[in-house]
């Protein structure tokens, strides 16, 4: 089996961070039947992470502007590999880290289940220290319960290990939220997602400033979603998360009086009276969902376009 893995990069990241996801890859990679492409989106004429990249030993794929932003980005690493096509597509962003034997844990589940067109595993915050990452933290281990239970698999970026030839299908370049998109189109094919063993890590955001873009585009493009409802519907399985997912979750606000009952909870599972500061988090967390979500929809009534800003690494 042959893999291939794909880390798109936007203008706004720095060397830095290109430097440790590459090495992070390469470790990864010597484990595999492996090519590695870093799709660049320069930020000027001389960048100097394409220099970086390129002496670093990974392949390079150099976008002038941002056609389709990321899902562009993954299209041209898609088309890129068609010289020599691998069977399975690692997609990573840049601040993604994970180890080998989750990686193994996909490509196996990928194998023994042609229905599957992407496996991957639970997200983890990577730089969970503050406010509002621990916040972050505490949603993710929430989300990744009801990935468990939930038939409709939406793994975000499309973090995770795909097939080849279904990602040939290309993915949706004039959509905000390209990877839940390409999930919905795929669940509406009555193929599936599946989550495995192991783990993917990445950076939450540290500002709520950075955190509120983030989410108003992801919300942005939930609405975006509603186009595909007659072709989910008859998929008796998925129909009905698949619905939830776009309906309940734009009031975060009604989860306000029952965070009382988070304060017992995250007592229990922590076992720390420091992080009883999350509860706290989890009120202002919920107010800034409500008003991304309400944002997002009134830029969608104007059919004012989304913005895709930097968020701050650390």
């Amino acid at each position: 089996m042959r893999l291939a893995i794909v880390v798109p990069v936007s203008p706004f990241e720095p060397e830095k961070a290109l430097k440790d996801s590459i090495e992070h890859v390469k470790g990864i990679a010597k484990h595999f039947n492996c090519s590695i492409v870093y799709v660049i989106d320069k930020n000027s004429e001389k960048d100097e992470r394409v220099r970086i990249a390129k002496e670093m030993g990974v392949e390079v794929i150099e976008r002038n502007g941002r056609r389709g932003k990321r899902a562009g980005a993954i299209n041209d690493a898609i088309d890129y590999l068609k010289k020599n096509p691998p069977d399975f597509v690692l997609i990573l962003d840049i601040d993604s880290r994970t180890d080998v034997e989750t990686i193994s844990n996909c490509i196996k589940a990928l194998s023994m289940d042609s229905e599957v067109y992407i496996a991957s595993a639970r997200r983890f915050v990577l730089n969970g220290s503050g406010l509002l990452p621990e916040t972050i933290e505490a949603e993710y281990r929430f989300i990744n319960f009801l990935l468990k239970k939930s038939s409709f698999k939406q793994f975000n970026g499309l973090i995770g290990v795909l097939r080849y030839e279904i990602l040939c299908e290309r993915l949706n370049e004039d959509a905000v939220a390209e990877d839940a998109d390409f999930a919905t189109r795929m669940h509406a094919k009555r193929l599936r997602g599946l989550m495995v063993e192991g783990a993917f890590f990445e950076q939450a955001p540290i500002s709520w400033k950075d955190f509120y873009k983030q989410r108003k585009r992801w919300y942005y493009g939930g609405l975006q979603l509603w186009k595909y409802r007659k072709e989910i519907i008859k998929n008796e399985e998925v129909r009905l998360s698949w619905f939830l997912a776009l309906t309940v979750t734009y009031f975060p606000i009604l989860l306000i009086p029952l965070l009382p009952i988070a304060f017992f909870a995250i007592l229990i599972y922590y076992r720390k009276v420091s992080k009883l500061k999350i509860a706290i988090g989890l009120i202002v967390y919920s107010m800034v969902l409500q008003v991304s979500a309400i944002s997002a929809l009134w830029d969608f009534l104007r059919k004012k376009e989304a913005e895709w800003d930097a968020i701050r690494r650390v």
